[in-house]
C-alpha cells in the first residue's frame, strides 16, 4: 500500500506553496485595488511605473537602480522612462560628476500626480490592514520584513 501524503487541514501550518500563494494573492489584490484607485482618479499607471515615481519622490536617480527598484531590466526601465518623460512626469538631466550618467527626477507635473498616488496607496494599505490593531500591523510587518530577509541570499554571496 502506498502512502501518500495527507493535505494539511485549514488548523495546520502552511506549507511553503501555499505561504507563496497567499503572498502573490496579496500582491495582485492590493495591485487591482490600487489600479481601481488610480482609474478612479484618471491615472493610466503601470505597477512598475508607480513604483518608479514612488522612488523618484525621494529624489533623483539613476536608470539602474530604478530598474532594481521596480525589478525590472535597465532596458525596460528606459522604455518605462520614455513613456513617463512623454507625459511630462520626469526629466532627465546629465549628471554633473559624471558625464556618462544621467540623473532622473520628477518634474513638478510628476511632484503633484506623487502627491495624488500616493494617497491612493495609503488608502489601499489601509483597507488591507482594515480591522487590525496597531500593534498586530506593526507584527505584521515586522514578520513579513524577517521573512523576506530570512529568504535573501547571504552577505557576499
Amino acid at each position: 500500500m502506498s502512502s501518500t501524503p495527507t493535505p494539511p487541514t485549514p488548523n495546520q501550518p502552511c506549507s511553503g506553496s501555499t505561504l507563496g500563494l497567499m503572498f502573490r494573492q496579496l500582491r495582485d489584490a492590493m495591485w487591482a485595488r490600487m489600479e481601481q484607485e488610480l482609474a478612479g482618479l484618471g491615472h493610466d499607471l503601470t505597477f512598475s511605473q508607480y513604483i518608479t515615481l514612488k522612488k523618484l519622490a525621494t529624489g533623483t536617480a539613476g536608470v539602474t537602480d530604478l530598474a532594481r527598484a521596480a525589478e525590472v531590466n535597465p532596458g525596460a526601465m528606459s522604455r518605462l522612462l520614455d513613456k513617463l518623460e512623454a507625459k511630462g512626469l520626469i526629466a532627465r538631466t546629465a549628471d554633473p560628476d559624471d558625464r556618462r550618467a544621467t540623473n532622473i527626477g520628477l518634474t513638478e507635473a510628476g511632484t503633484v500626480i506623487w502627491h495624488d498616488i500616493n494617497q491612493c496607496g495609503m488608502r489601499v494599505r489601509e483597507r488591507a490592514m482594515a480591522g487590525m490593531s496597531e500593534a498586530d500591523r506593526a507584527q505584521l510587518t515586522r514578520l513579513l520584513e524577517q521573512a523576506r530577509d530570512n529568504l535573501q541570499p547571504p552577505s557576499g554571496s
